[in-house]
């Protein structure tokens, strides 16, 4: 999750655990009663310049220089490298009856070859032309049976120094760089080493992945977090990357540049650290800004990229590095105390783990440049040692491994503290919308309103909890009927706002006129300016006792007529322009026949094709009683608020006449919200 990218090779423990200043003579290795796999650290002896024939075992070598390789060859050579390629012999001392006999190699050189009796049995990298290869990886390589039976081995290493590799400490033969053992017990031993190194970061890896997918999905959900998705990037372009080139190299050693091209991710993982902590903070990224962290980002790009490929050491690697990670582990620290301080919680969360890690940052740096002063050497590798690479158990435990569980915990504690939140403003709003529905259905009539002379049925199925549809039926005083029928553009609370408004207009108007246009007129003012750039398509249609009918139409559905659409002059829906003039039509409805007014959630409908119900089977539908065309609509796909009003006229039955109050208050026939 949280990366410092730092070259330890040069603090190697080899490097760093000089003996005394004397040399041993040169002696054969006894391994005819080996017990337990055996480090070849005893002196061995060296010889610079290059010669394939010194591979040869019966190669007279008793002239030939004594070295330890505890001690850096540097005490040897104090001015200088003595050549780009030197050479070392070992006799060893073996039983003809033995098998399983290996070799264990790590961490010898960039570029080497190991002779067994004159054969060649490993080889790293290239000599001619120089080609550098990675040495961290453990090979264990069969001695040949052939070989042992011969009961003795001459161990020959032609290896390659380059200035590069004569930065390092301890350049050349290391103590701990060959191991002699059986093969099986030197490959359980590598494996079960491994995996008490690498489980617990495995494991963070696995934690920090699911953190990072659930921060996926939270942010597909919410947009406007654009933290939830530098999270998830860094979590990808941090874990899955550096997992395989550290696999890869474990086992295998692998040319220079494939190395540097698997680190090019390092500073482009760095850089979604930074984006995580400025979309965190809210930090608007100015020009300046994405300058200074450019620039630092392509300075630790041209260090890792020219420390890999053996361009400078590891001094300026160092300082290449410095200027991103001063942003990362002590610019965002100040921030989020900032922050913090502010009264933000979620900030003081991250503050914890973030300082941790510049406590790392800072004495990680202390360590790296003691680490270059050679009589500090020893003591900043023990130091780094004890930190960095103490185990639980089997099990590597160190301080950075500890932070990064830390930080993955402190973005789950994040999570889970907005969840709750976000959990608590929906039941805020549930209830809201519970009272909002609660208030709607006290207007809501049980039953269709029956007026002498109509047969009126309504129904209504909502897509959501609270929107936009509404209509009003209201008998007039000359016995007739009035209908105003629309829908409010937008859902949630805001239309039902708007809803409401409407209705309550609407009831109040028909007390002074019952006339289509005026209804119209006088509900497009009262719409204005509080739309928020919305609108309301509506319509008012006045029926008169004897089947004469007035309709005006403000971008509603125009309705059917014995199943076939009447047309309606057009008009632009309601609050969009001042004094909007609504034109009215007039047609006559004779006894037994039927108006039928749908909302637009009819011919909407889609189904899982999406295809659309349309106007055709719209118009089919329009003579089938109201509950029927809802249940069409609904059953083929619904998607939005479904209203259907229709209106038949019947003869009066003889004393069936309703008096109208003489206040002039209108009963109301039928009112209908969006419930909650």
């Amino acid at each position: 999750m949280i990366l410092r990218c730092i070259d330890w090779k040069p603090l190697s423990l080899s490097a760093c655990l000089l003996a005394a200043a004397w040399i041993a003579p040169a002696q054969s290795f006894d391994a005819t009663n080996l017990q337990r796999p055996t480090t070849l650290d005893m002196p061995i002896l060296f010889r610079a310049g290059d010669d394939l024939s010194w591979a040869r075992p019966d190669l007279d070598d008793s002239k030939w220089m004594v070295v330890d390789p505890k001690r850096s060859l540097k005490d040897y050579f104090p001015n200088g490298p003595p050549a780009d390629v030197a050479w070392y012999r070992l006799h060893i001392k073996v039983s003809p009856a033995q098998s399983g006999l290996a070799l264990e190699e790590q961490n010898l050189a960039s570029a080497f070859e190991i002779y067994l009796n004159g054969r060649r049995l490993l080889v790293n990298g290239r000599f001619a032309p120089y080609t550098a290869y990675t040495n961290g990886a453990d090979i264990i390589t069969q001695v040949p049976g052939q070989e042992i039976a011969s009961g003795s081995l001459t161990l020959a290493l032609r290896v390659h120094i380059s200035k590069v590799d004569w930065r390092d400490s301890n350049p050349g033969l290391a103590s701990g760089n060959l191991v002699l053992g059986e093969q099986s017990t030197l490959r359980d031993r590598f494996w079960r080493e491994w995996l008490g190194d690498n489980t617990p970061g495995y494991l963070g890896f696995v934690l920090g992945l699911c953190l990072g997918f659930v921060a996926l999905a939270l942010f597909t959900a919410q947009r406007e977090r654009t933290e939830y998705l530098w999270l998830f990037l860094s979590v990808i372009l941090i874990g899955p990357p550096l997992m395989v080139l550290e696999s890869l190299t474990a086992v295998h050693n692998l040319p220079l540049w494939v190395e540097a091209a698997g680190l090019c991710e390092v500073p482009l993982a760095k850089i979604t650290i930074v984006g995580l902590g400025l979309a965190f903070l809210r930090i608007k990224v100015h020009l300046r800004i994405k300058v200074v962290i450019g620039a630092a980002v392509l300075l630790e790009a041209v260090g890792l990229g020219g420390g890999t490929l053996q361009w400078f050491g590891a001094p300026v690697l160092y300082a290449l590095e410095l200027p991103l990670l001063l942003i990362l582990w002590i610019g965002f620290p100040i921030a989020f105390l900032l922050h913090f301080r502010r009264g933000d919680r979620e900030a003081g969360i991250l503050l914890i783990p973030w300082l941790l890690f510049s406590v790392d940052f800072l004495f990680g740096q202390v360590l790296v440049w003691t680490a270059l002063i050679p009589s500090l050497r020893h003591t900043s590798t023990r130091i780094y040692l004890a930190v960095y690479d103490s185990h639980l158990g089997p099990f590597q435990l160190d301080f950075q491994g500890v932070v990064n569980c830390l930080w993955a915990i402190s973005w789950g504690l994040i999570l889970v503290w907005r969840t709750i939140r976000l959990s608590r403003e929906q039941e805020r709003l549930e209830g809201e919308l519970e009272a909002a529905r609660q208030v709607q259905q006290v207007i809501l009539p049980e039953e269709n309103y029956s007026v002498p002379g109509f047969s009126v049925e309504t129904v209504y199925k909502p897509a959501q909890q609270v929107g936009g549809d509404f209509f009003q039926v209201l008998p007039t005083s000359d016995g007739g009927l009035l209908l105003v029928l629309g829908d409010v553009a937008g859902k949630g609370m805001p239309a039902a706002m708007l809803v409401a408004v409407l209705v309550g207009a609407v009831r109040t108007l028909a007390r002074f006129t019952s006339e289509p246009a005026e209804i119209l007129a006088e509900l497009n003012v009262r719409l204005l300016g509080r739309t928020n750039g919305g609108f309301s398509t509506c319509l008012a249609a006045l029926i008169h006792t004897d089947g004469g009918v007035k309709l005006a139409n403000a971008g509603q559905l125009a309705p059917y007529l014995n199943g076939c659409e009447v047309e309606t002059p057009g008009a632009l829906p309601l609050g969009i322009l001042p004094d909007q003039v609504y034109e009215t039509c007039s047609f006559h409805l004779e006894p037994g026949s039927r108006l039928t007014f749908y909302s637009d959630g009819i011919v909407e409908a889609q189904n899982q094709q999406g295809e659309l119900l349309g106007f055709e089977l719209g118009r089919e539908l329009a003579m089938r009683p109201a509950h029927e065309i809802a249940a069409a609509a609904s059953d083929f796909g619904q998607h939005d608020d479904i209203t259907v009003v229709t209106i038949e006229r019947q003869p009066v039955p003889e004393g069936a006449a309703r008096a109208i109050p003489a206040t002039g208050h209108l009963p109301l026939a039928a009112s209908l919200l969006k419930p909650a």
